[in-house]
């Protein structure tokens, strides 16, 4: 008999909500087709699901008809892409995270104070893409674990914000070691990794030391998801992975474990946590005990196109 400990905080976070019931309720109120630039957010069992019910997602707005409904995803769109849309006649929802919107304006503040920015993030990722996007003549994008990359310096006072999913002690490194190179680098005005994925980390944190094995739900284009695995690993798992599905889970990796972690990003439904426990118990595994660090309680308003009687515009 084996047990499992189930992380909480874990799955759909205040942001992933508030993105997801936007495009579903674009979807009630106007009808299929609703272009979606980009996944809303990085979990492909959310974003198969929208695509059935009329969703139609695209990589940039030159694939969506002039005059269309499109709606900006969780992690934020540069300002060139909104007046891209402007200027294509589009209608727009922007279902940007309120706290990715927080950062877009910390850059903007820092850059109009006169300040160079390092962004820390993975300069693939949208939400990346889009803060660089508020002020890329100032920002410098520099990979959590490269720090020494950075080749900024200047006239310029130097500031630093982040992307919102990254783990936050690999954060703090990277800006301890900046701190060495730039020793008046200039923090943000608040924390930028956001609560959801503070969050999950401490809870996986709590229960790895506990666990030979711990399974994080979520898809691998999901950057909290995977920082998720890397803070178990250092937390003292002993072997840590990701799965998109139950389905994606080797029986392979429970010989000789007694004790399985399980947790999920902040983009993943809970019935995919539930398909994945039922796998677990099915392979004897089915003493399940809770591990909850915090309640979250923290809910974000739906955006304004979507809350108005209006058409968006």
């Amino acid at each position: 008999m084996g047990q499992v400990l189930l992380a909480a905080p874990r799955g759909f976070c205040a942001g992933v909500e508030r993105a997801i019931s936007t495009v579903e309720e674009a979807l009630r109120r106007f009808g299929p087709p609703v272009y979606v630039r980009k996944q809303i957010v990085h979990n492909t069992y959310v974003v198969d699901d929208l695509t059935r019910r009329g969703a139609i997602f695209v990589e940039e707005l030159d694939e969506v008809p002039d005059g269309s409904l499109v709606v900006f995803s969780a992690h934020g769109v540069a300002p060139a892409v909104k007046d891209e849309a402007g200027l294509r006649g589009l209608r727009t929802i922007d279902a940007t995270c309120p706290l990715v919107t927080k950062v877009h304006k910390e850059a903007v503040r820092m850059a109009e104070a006169g300040y160079e920015i390092v962004l820390i993030g993975h300069a693939e990722h949208e939400e990346v893409e889009g803060t660089f996007g508020e002020a890329p003549e100032r920002i410098h994008v520099v990979d959590p674990a490269r720090p020494d990359e950075l080749t900024a310096g200047g006239s310029r006072p130097l500031s630093w914000l982040s992307q919102t999913t990254l783990a936050v002690d690999e954060t703090l490194q990277a800006v301890a070691e900046l701190r060495k190179r730039f020793p008046e680098l200039v923090d943000p005005p608040s924390d930028d990794i956001c609560y959801a994925s503070q969050n999950r980390q401490e809870a996986i944190t709590r229960i790895a030391p506990r666990c030979e094995l711990v399974i994080v739900v979520g898809s691998a284009n999901s950057s909290n998801s995977r920082r998720l695995v890397e803070v178990a690993l250092n937390a003292g798992a002993g072997a840590a992975y990701l799965v998109d599905r139950a389905a994606d889970a080797d029986e392979r990796w429970l010989d000789g474990v007694r004790t399985v972690g399980v947790s999920s990003g902040a983009s993943v439904p809970e019935r995919l946590v539930g398909e994945l426990l039922g796998w677990l118990a099915a392979h004897g595994y089915d003493d399940v005990e809770p591990v909850t660090v915090t309640e979250e309680t923290l809910t974000f308003s739906l955006p304004l196109e979507i809350r108005s009687t209006r058409n968006p515009g």
